[in-house]
């Protein structure tokens, strides 16, 4: 048996059998190993090796970074200082769960923490108000996906690391595609409103506004000082994740005053805990990656797909865009760009396409990935919140998914709305 059916074979036989994903990736890899006759001594060494980079620091700290400006109070901040701002516009609840994930994702980076921190104030807010149930929990779901798509961005981290491109510039590329998606979900949002016996709201005075626009201050001051620590040129993107980390833990210590000595130490088992979870993932889907090179895998595959297309950069984006869609159904974005970078990059390249704009490419259809069944992770943060089954949110998500997949259409083929900030900027 060749050892890619082994390799590929094993490892859809574990996802069938609900083993996690990087127990999945490291035992196929592992199968591949032994029936290729592989040293295991490799299998060590590979493991170690992917995981020991200073840039994947960044991860765990972005994750604490994260977790403590949730904790510290800052997502009812963001939602108040919005509320104030839209709320009184016609489906204006709406609109600030869009505005808000938007903020929120510049800090925690993440689409489930986006989802879990803002869906339990305001999914609950949106139905009392008179929005659908299956609307309000699709859209706090949909647009907490963007978490991982405007910086800091762990996916960016992790891409930019397989690919061997400049995180900085990731970051200020995902910036405009993720602003492209919230307007997108803002506009299907207006359209799904339209009859729904919505309560609206009086205009908040200027006072107000401007209360909770202090209030917010200092949360809003964590993704400027992170993008502008990178492109000022005074810290790295691995430096700016552990700067923001403490910067966190101060303001959520002494300004807000949220966060005590018991809930600090919580707060880095819960931010170990996750960080060896992402951690593992990375470090079997680097073996299972290095097999796919080492074998050749790779080339067949990426040759493969050139002939498919025929070498038409239209057909094969298009191609991309239909596997990265159907995978983000059933594996994590770490764990795609392990399985895809190697085989999908090579022929993007020989086909003139920027390799930053394909990473934001990746990382916007697996995006979209947090919300398409069966593991949509994000909708099953938000069911539960608004009380309703996996059926009927996947079901009411569709008119916020395909929003999305127009936004991802534009970025794919006009690639040049993805590079328009960082050229702009002249980030390399």
């Amino acid at each position: 048996m060749s050892i890619p059916v082994i390799l590929f074979g094993s490892f859809v036989i574990l996802l069938l059998l609900n083993v996690p994903i990087a127990l999945s990736l490291g035992l196929s890899s592992l199968a591949a190993m032994l029936a290729n006759g592989t040293l295991l001594t490799m299998l060590p060494m590979q493991l170690h090796t992917s995981i020991g980079k200073f840039t994947l620091l960044a991860i765990p700290f972005f994750i604490l970074a994260g977790n403590v400006m949730e904790k510290a109070g800052i997502s009812e901040r963001l939602i108040n200082l919005a509320d104030k701002t839209v709320g009184h516009k016609k489906a204006g609840l709406a609109i600030v769960a869009v505005i808000t994930s938007c903020f929120f994702a510049a800090i925690s980076g993440s689409g489930p923490a986006t989802v879990a921190a803002l869906g339990a104030i305001l999914i609950p807010a949106m139905i009392k108000s008179g929005y659908d149930k299956g609307m309000s929990a699709s859209l706090l779901a949909t647009s907490g996906a963007i978490g991982i798509i405007i910086p800091p961005s762990i996916a960016f981290v992790v891409y930019g690391s397989i690919a061997e491109q400049s995180i900085g510039r990731l970051f200020i590329a995902g910036i405009t595609p993720g602003l492209l998606i919230g307007a997108a979900l803002i506009i299907a949002s207006l359209i799904l409103c339209r009859k729904m016996p919505i309560e609206q709201k009086e205009k908040a005075p200027k006072e107000e506004v401007w209360e909770a626009l202090k209030d917010a201050f200092w949360g809003l001051m964590m993704p400027v000082i992170i993008l502008g620590g990178i492109y000022g040129g005074i810290f790295t993107p691995t430096e700016a994740a552990a700067f923001s980390a403490v910067y966190g833990i101060l303001v959520g210590i002494f300004v807000y005053k949220k966060i005590n000595f018991k809930g600090f130490i919580d707060l880095l088992v819960e931010s170990s805990v996750q960080s060896a979870v992402v951690l593992f993932i990375v470090a079997s889907a680097s073996v299972f990656a290095w097999i796919v090179t080492t074998e050749g895998i790779a080339d067949m595959a990426g040759e493969a797909i050139l002939t498919f297309s025929g070498g038409n950069k239209f057909l094969f984006l298009l191609f991309v865009n239909i596997i990265l869609l159907i995978a983000g159904c059933f594996v994590d974005a770490v764990s795609a760009f392990y399985l895809f970078v190697p085989i999908l990059l090579p022929v993007a390249l020989e086909l003139g396409y920027d390799p930053v704009a394909f990473g934001v490419l990746m990382t916007v259809n697996l995006a979209i990935g947090q919300v398409t069944p069966p593991v949509g992770v994000n909708l099953y943060v938000a069911s539960p919140i608004a009380g309703i089954n996996l059926k009927e949110i996947s079901k009411s998500v569709m008119p916020f998914i395909l929003a999305a997949i127009a936004v991802l259409l534009l970025i794919t083929y006009v690639p040049q709305v993805t590079l328009l900030l960082p050229n702009l900027m002249g980030v390399k």
